[in-house]
């Protein structure tokens, strides 16, 4: 189980460092669009390749694959729908809309779009005996974009830099926590379950990547939006077949 928060630390920290870098540095908006095109098409390479086809695999013709990926999208927009009301609709401009939301609509929501790629570092040590390259990595590198362009608009929107950094070390324990509680939760689950939970990450995730961060990665990025993610969608595959 300490392995499974370990590597929640691991994947999380990125939240850290992302915003330490914004912070730091002055990021231009097409960058930040190209880096969370990147991030998109790591994570969509992981949804498909990681989540969904390990389902599938997993399952051993047992069925829940559909029904998963279909809950995890329906759950995901409920909940985002919910949090949108209390203003978190905004969480991840790096325009400074934030200004208008509530804090703490912001942070759940944030929390929302990381905790089914968190829970799936915890199945990955279930499912293999050691933990996903791939996964880790989708979803260390994913978090990079998100963090910078969600500090970029809480910068704008007048939160202090203290109070930016400790959300995401709050965070990033969250991650961890969310994935011990993967490995713990369903530490002896049936194939059924575990394909299902995988399934459901997936359509999750694949969600948020439409709602949250493809649109803003198109609005700054330019034509070179699709190259990135492309280039995102190959390195990750790229670690699937390696690891």
């Amino acid at each position: 189980m300490g392995l499974a928060f370990f590597w929640g630390i691991v994947a999380g920290s990125s939240l850290v460092i992302g915003g330490v870098v914004a912070l730091q540095f002055r990021i231009s908006t097409r960058w930040l669009g190209l880096i969370m095109a990147f991030g998109a098409g790591v994570l969509i390479s992981a949804v498909a390749y990681e989540l969904v086809l390990e389902a599938v695999h997993t399952s051993t013709g047992e069925g829940g694959v559909a029904g998963g990926f279909a809950a995890g999208a329906l759950v995901f927009f409920g909940g985002d729908l919910l949090l949108d009301r209390y203003g978190a609709d905004k969480r991840k401009r790096s325009s400074g809309e934030q200004a208008g939301g509530s804090p703490l609509g912001i942070v759940l929501g944030i929390v929302l779009d990381g905790i089914p790629e968190s829970i799936v570092i915890g199945l990955s040590l279930l499912e293999g005996g050691g933990v996903s390259v791939a996964v880790i990595a989708a979803v260390f590198l994913s978090n990079l974009p998100e963090a910078i362009a969600a500090t970029t608009g809480l910068t704008k929107a007048g939160w202090a830099r203290g109070r930016i950094i400790w959300l995401w070390v709050g965070i990033m324990l969250m991650t961890a926590i969310a994935s011990l509680a993967g490995f713990g939760l369903f530490d002896g689950a049936s194939a059924h379950t575990v394909a299902f939970v995988l399934a459901f990450a997936g359509g999750a995730i694949l969600t948020m990547l439409a709602d949250t961060m493809m649109p803003e990665a198109f609005e700054h990025g330019g034509k070179l939006v699709g190259l990135a993610t492309s280039l995102g969608f190959a390195v990750a595959f790229a670690l699937t077949l390696l690891g």
